[in-house]
C-alpha cells in the first residue's frame, strides 16, 4: 500500500494531473484523474514513467 502522504505529492508526468491509487485486475495502479493513464506499483513503489503506462 501506498502511503497517502506520496499520493498527495506524485502527478502525472504526462499532463501533470492529479493521481489516484486503484487496484485493477488485482494490481494496484496509479492512475491519472486527468489523461486516464495508469502507472504500475511494483513491490511497493510507483513507477511513474509515461513508456511504462497504460491507456
Amino acid at each position: 500500500m501506498i502511503d497517502k502522504e506520496l499520493l498527495d505529492i506524485l502527478a502525472c508526468p504526462a499532463c501533470k494531473g492529479d493521481v489516484e491509487l486503484k487496484e485493477i485486475e488485482g494490481k494496484e495502479k496509479i492512475v491519472c484523474k486527468n489523461c486516464g493513464l495508469k502507472y504500475p506499483v511494483q513491490d511497493g513503489i510507483p513507477v511513474m514513467l509515461i513508456d511504462e503506462a497504460e491507456k
